[in-house]
């Protein structure tokens, strides 16, 4: 029988890279998808309805939340992110693992939700190394960011990280992936999660001693 599908949630502070470790994490893995969040702010121009996101309005995201139909859901600078009940089930029922990249209150819903989940922070090297790399970001973006904001959310949020299942500190790119990739490979074979096929298998040894004993 297949396996059910695990939630992974990886948070981290805004810069440290956990978005681009998760795109080459899921592009590697196989029964591995990242979840399509709603949100409720307009388009960036490369990004596709229903690929990069699900957008729809405040309005109707606001509805969405008061029906009860996101796992988890936030308003993180001044736009609102959730992810849906329905598409998250559907992917672990279908054997699929499931990694949503969201904030720690997010991470605190899921933990709630009743989903089996694995959680994972992302660490920067140091607060000097995220700033860097927050400055070069909002001059490559070509956006106005604020960077002392961000910062300041990021004190927060690593507060925070002791919660969490696993740290990665996202010090080499390549090494931090291989880690990550270790994370999910070791929870995969966790009993818990291996529990529908390990009954599978140990069902065969008990019929194959029944009919010994019948002989």
């Amino acid at each position: 029988m297949k396996r059910r599908g695990i939630v992974f949630v990886v948070s981290a502070p805004s810069g440290a890279g956990k978005t681009t470790l998760v795109e080459q994490l899921v592009g590697d893995m196989s029964d591995m998808v990242r979840s399509r969040s709603y949100t409720s702010r307009k388009p960036r121009p490369n990004e596709r309805h229903q690929v990069d996101y699900c957008f729809i309005s405040e309005q109707q995201f606001k509805e969405m939340a008061a029906e009860g139909l996101f796992v988890e859901w936030a308003e993180v600078f001044g736009n609102f992110y959730g992810t849906s009940v329905a598409d998250v089930e559907a992917q672990l029922t279908a054997g699929v693992d499931v990694v949503l990249v969201i904030d720690v209150q997010g991470a605190d819903q899921v933990r709630e939700s009743g989903f089996e989940v694995v959680t994972i922070f992302v660490l920067p090297p140091s607060m000097a190394v995220l700033r860097e790399r927050l400055s070069s970001r909002a001059e490559t973006d070509g956006e106005v960011t604020d960077v002392s904001h961000r910062l300041d959310a990021a004190k927060r949020e690593v507060e925070a990280s002791g919660r969490y299942d696993y740290i990665l500190v996202n010090d080499e790119y390549q090494s931090c992936l291989e880690r990550l990739r270790s994370i999910v490979i070791g929870s995969r074979a966790k009993v818990q999660f291996m529990e529908t096929q390990r009954s599978s298998i140990v069902a065969t040894f008990r019929m194959q001693s029944e009919l010994e004993v019948e002989k």
